[in-house]
């Protein structure tokens, strides 16, 4: 069943490009029930899965000559990123009810993208999940080439070229592994148990993991997400930080970190103190932190200020599956699901909600605005999601951090005082941000009238609904996510990483 979730959305882009170009009420609303199809469907099978163990959905001949299958599979990963994507893909669209522009051509790309973003998340056959992941580049191109704002035909190349640049390095480990099994198959299952030699997982590894971290905004390969993020709608915005960042680290901990564990042992020797790719990028996740978050809190302009917060917070996502314990990699997990609703929520406020009514992003302009005022549900919201990006308990953010946090001090107590210090910047960015656009007092005397702006409109309104009430859900109630996830990462699948590092 979940297998139609990629096939719905795919179906649902093609007919909207069979309706007339006129018909914008009719592509919104079928946009919406298309994506609420998915998200039905990934919701239901969520609840029927309990045992977290990796089901086959359906597994065919593609290329019988080169053993590639169209195969897919679920697990308690898989299932809480295809939920989150779910999410992600009906508030898009809400938030994007205004879009008047090639409206049914903004859509059909849109679905394109949550079908592609589907199927990387359930492909088993990793040539499969290449193509999956090479499908997601063209349509986010076209998005914010054509409907982006600030430097748009820049940041959209930006975005592709690191794509690309991340996806040839990932198809070099993954022929390499194959080349080298000398299989018959692209299954995941089967080539993690074939034994590759030491020094060819030494390699492979770091090769692979950057190739997906790419995507995943690791420094210093993060520059293409500020950009790219200011540089998209809102609803392309939504879906580059909710859902598409958390590919890369998917591919990381799904790929990478499975099929090469041994890439991540001791190099037998140091140098300048690192001993291991592990302890290489646990420091690279680290400086994205406390980076993303400092640059964060001197930027102008509001949309930078959440686009780097986004590059802080994936710095917590990579940190922790370095952790290599189970907390850590479940914190890792969650933080997956907790940043792509809570980024998703902060780009909808700041794009849709204030720039789209405003025409400005910079906060100094926007300080006399009174904005807390003039747009109440929208300060509201920010509020709200500032607080719960803080990590306030009570919200996923909290939840995901905290076993970020515990899993870190057990692998790299030292590193722990330094993620305290990103936390510590990202209270103070968010606090700034908070205060310059919706609560500086207003200098009514030297400030001309301002035109009064759109209330807050029904549908963007249900979308923060949304977006909120699954955060606080998980933050008040993780076992949810934690009673697949944990199953899932003590799965046959991640044996030889259990053996080979596991704390």
């Amino acid at each position: 069943m979940l297998a139609w979730t990629i096939y719905i959305s795919f179906l649902g882009a093609l007919a909207l490009l069979l309706l007339p170009k006129n018909s914008v009420a009719s592509v919104r609303i079928l946009a919406l029930l298309t994506a609420v199809a998915g998200l039905a469907i990934t919701l239901t099978a969520f609840m029927q899965h309990s045992a977290g163990e990796m089901l086959t959905i359906t597994r065919v001949p593609w290329v019988p000559s080169l053993g590639i299958e169209y195969h897919l599979a679920a697990d308690g990963i898989s299932l809480t990123l295809l939920l989150l994507t779910g999410i992600i893909a009906i508030t898009g669209i809400l938030f994007s009810w205004n879009i008047e522009h090639r409206t049914k051509e903004f859509f059909a790309f849109y679905l394109v993208l949550i079908g592609a973003v589907y199927g990387v998340f359930l492909s088993y056959d990793l040539f499969l999940l290449f193509v999956f992941y090479e499908i997601v580049i063209i349509p986010k191109y076209f998005l914010i080439a054509i409907w982006g704002s600030t430097r748009r035909e820049y940041g959209a190349m930006k975005l592709a070229l690191y794509s690309f640049i991340g996806s040839a390095m990932v198809l070099i480990g993954l022929i390499a592994a194959y080349v080298v099994a000398g299989a018959k198959t692209m299954a995941l299952e089967d080539l993690t148990q074939f034994p590759f030699p030491l020094h060819f997982q030494m390699w492979a590894f770091p090769l692979v993991f950057v190739g997906f971290a790419i995507l995943a905004g690791l420094w210093p390969f993060h520059t293409w997400a500020p950009t790219g993020h200011v540089a998209a709608p809102t609803a392309a915005s939504m879906l580059l930080a909710g859902v598409v960042m958390k590919l890369g680290a998917y591919g990381c901990l799904r790929v990478a970190m499975v099929l090469f564990p041994l890439g991540l042992g001791p190099w037998g020797f140091h140098v300048l103190g690192f001993g291991s790719w592990r302890d290489v990028f646990a420091v690279l996740a680290i400086i994205g932190i406390v980076y993303g978050a400092t640059v964060a809190l001197v930027q102008k302009d509001f949309k930078f200020v959440i686009g780097y917060s986004s590059v802080s917070h994936m710095g917590f996502i990579l940190l922790g599956l370095m952790t290599l314990n189970q907390i850590g990699l479940s914190g890792a997990v969650i933080q997956m699901f907790s940043h792509g609703i809570l980024a998703g929520l902060l780009f909808a406020v700041v794009g849709r909600m204030v720039y789209d009514r405003t025409h400005t992003r910079d906060l100094a302009s926007l300080g006399p605005m009174n904005l807390n005022k003039v747009v109440p549900f929208a300060a509201a919201t920010f509020v709200v999601a500032g607080m719960a990006s803080m990590g306030l308990p009570g919200f996923s953010g909290f939840v995901a951090e905290l076993m970020i946090l515990i899993g870190v001090w057990r692998a790299f107590p030292i590193l722990t005082v330094c993620v305290g210090i990103g936390i510590v910047v990202g209270i103070a960015y968010i606090w700034r941000a908070m205060q310059k656009a919706f609560f500086a007092e207003a200098n009514i005397k030297s400030t001309p009238a301002q035109p009064p702006l759109l209330p807050v409109s029904l549908p963007e309104r249900l979308g923060a609904i949304i977006l909120i009430g699954a955060s606080i859900i998980i933050g008040l109630y993780p076992q949810i996510l934690l009673n697949v996830i944990r199953p899932a990462l003590n799965s046959p699948l991640f044996d030889n990483l259990r053996k080979g590092s596991w704390q």
